[in-house]
């Protein structure tokens, strides 16, 4: 295909979007050129273009829970073809340490680095994109491009579930209903754990329950006193905290067992949430408190499997409707709508 230019969207400011063209670039031995189907907009997203990220930098052609269709490849890549359907993962130079163990979002080469022509970011709302090979998992080519754009949170996930050592039949509660709490506790499920929800808004609380999931409705009961009911009075063996905040973090603290409770803090907020607990507590109830942040390379492989063979649902976390690259600052402003699961732009068809 004689494609020479891409069109994106990137953030050059609080609350603006703007559509670019520049030159694709040249493929590599290594490297594919992708045909982008669909690209979801992250917390991460809208948080920036809300304003709450500008750490971020800009002007940031972000994006990057995307899907797409290879539609060329160089000489050296192996294990994609042409036609195949991909998901983007975390890409680095494939060189430095952190590289080698599969850790790829630690790359000291490439994190963090801007373009010769000065924007950051995935460049996950663009119709085509050149990219290195080893960033792409290759998906179900039957699924919906914007589910198979759920590959990056997904992973991220698996990540933080590995750290918690799920047993089977341990109880699991997942403090907040949206997008990553709902991934959170669909996986968590599959190693065969028990899973309470905890929610307060309507909307999520009956996309939890049409989940399966047995649900607490934290705006009408104490969800801590809701877990020990529940448990028999012995509390959690783990709890998730996938909603950033201080309330959440001291629920956490109070719905987990006494002994050898496990707290995974999942999400992140901006202003940073407190956590309020002393270290002779911690000591004395030998209480692990466990932060995860993004993936690894196996977690990427295994979220691949998770979606393309529909072990992890995510049909109920798309919202409609579903928006292009041309209408970028309709689709920021709806995915800031308190209470969205995750909003999709469709940028090209299959």
């Amino acid at each position: 295909m004689d494609k020479k230019t891409m069109r994106f969207s990137c953030l050059v400011k609080k609350g603006e979007s703007e559509i670019r063209e520049r030159p694709l670039g040249e493929m590599q031995p290594d490297q594919v050129l992708v045909k982008q189907l669909a690209c979801n907009i992250c917390t991460t997203d809208y948080g920036q273009w809300n304003g709450l990220r500008e750490h971020q930098g800009y002007p940031h052609a972000n994006g990057h829970e995307g899907s797409g269709i290879i539609i060329d490849k160089g000489s050296r890549v192996s294990g994609l073809e042409i036609g195949d359907m991909v998901a983007m993962a975390y890409d680095g130079c494939g060189e430095c340490e952190s590289c080698r163990q599969g850790d790829y979002a630690h790359c000291v080469k490439l994190k963090g680095r801007w373009t010769e022509d000065g924007y950051i970011g995935g460049f996950g709302f663009s119709d085509y994109c050149v990219r290195n090979a080893r960033s792409l998992v290759k998906m179900n080519p039957d699924m919906d491009p914007g589910a198979a754009a759920f590959l990056e949170p997904l992973a991220t996930v698996v990540r933080g579930i590995k750290k918690l050592r799920l047993k089977p039949m341990e109880t699991v509660v997942v403090i907040g209903a949206g997008t990553m709490g709902l991934l959170n506790a669909q996986v968590a499920g599959a190693n065969g754990a028990r899973v309470i929800v905890s929610e307060l808004m309507d909307k999520k609380l009956d996309t939890a329950r049409a989940m399966g999931f047995e649900v607490i409705n934290s705006k009408e009961t104490d969800p801590v006193q809701a877990v020990r009911n529940m448990t028999n009075g012995k509390g959690a063996d783990c709890v998730i905290v996938a909603v950033g905040n201080t309330i959440a973090n001291k629920q956490a603290l109070e719905m987990v067992k006494y002994t050898d409770g496990r707290i995974l803090l999942f999400a992140a907020g901006y202003p940073a949430p407190s956590l309020e607990i002393g270290s002779n507590e911690i000591h004395y109830r030998r209480l692990e408190l466990l932060g995860t942040f993004e993936a690894d390379v196996n977690d990427f492989l295994t979220a691949g499997r998770l979606l393309s063979d529909y072990i992890v649902d995510v049909s109920k976390l798309i919202e409609e409707p579903r928006f292009t690259l041309d209408t970028m600052q309709e689709a920021y402003k709806h995915a800031s709508i308190p209470g969205m699961y995750r909003v999709s732009v469709i940028i090209n068809e299959k």
